[in-house]
């Protein structure tokens, strides 16, 4: 199990200089933007425009603070994205996107196609408590704390914070109040 702290977090510009990105994790640690193998982060986008793009990448995003955006890819029918919409779409497509109705955090998961897979899902813990974990997966806190109980103790984790785990660690029980929402990132 390893701890992953907000405030560790790296910002960087994004891939096309148009804003900034915070990494949250990537594979390999030493990867770069261009041979990454998957790829969790979270972006501010504060204006209408396009989106970086990413050859051979897979990509989902859901919207953590704001109203959302429209988000317009090639080839693909336009879609609204908002705090209760998660959409996966290819990045290596002209990708572009207008705010609803101002700024917003999105969150931003990256795998290279034919390499790696993943799966994104909300979790409200009102609803779920226990987690089985079948491959290598990232629950980051939405909202609220939480409280991880597996087989080795971890500490309280806070919003934005997260843990990465491994079918080594088969079962997890998640501790927090019943508003607190974490999502799962599922790897492989």
């Amino acid at each position: 199990m390893q701890i992953l702290r907000a405030s560790d977090y790296k910002t960087m510009p994004w891939k096309n200089g148009m804003g900034s990105t915070t990494e949250i994790a990537i594979h390999p640690a030493n990867a770069k933007l261009d041979d990454f193998v998957w790829r969790v982060s979270m972006a501010q986008i504060a204006s209408d425009g396009p989106f970086s793009l990413f050859a051979d990448i897979d990509r989902t995003l859901l919207v953590l603070e704001g109203n959302g955006i429209d988000l317009r890819v090639t080839g693909c029918p336009p879609v609204r994205i908002d705090r209760e919409t998660i959409h996966s779409f290819p990045g290596d497509q002209p990708t572009s996107a207008t705010l609803v109705d101002g700024e917003i955090l999105d969150l931003n998961v990256m795998s290279r196609r034919n390499s790696a897979s993943h799966d994104v899902k909300r979790i409200k813990l009102a609803q779920h408590r226990h987690f089985t974990v079948s491959t290598q997966t990232i629950l980051m806190v939405e909202t609220g704390e939480l409280e991880i109980v597996g087989p080795t103790a971890a500490p309280l984790l806070g919003e934005r914070d997260a843990i990465l785990v491994d079918e080594t660690t088969p079962s997890l029980t998640l501790n927090g109040p019943a508003t607190a929402g974490v999502i799962a990132i599922q790897l492989w």
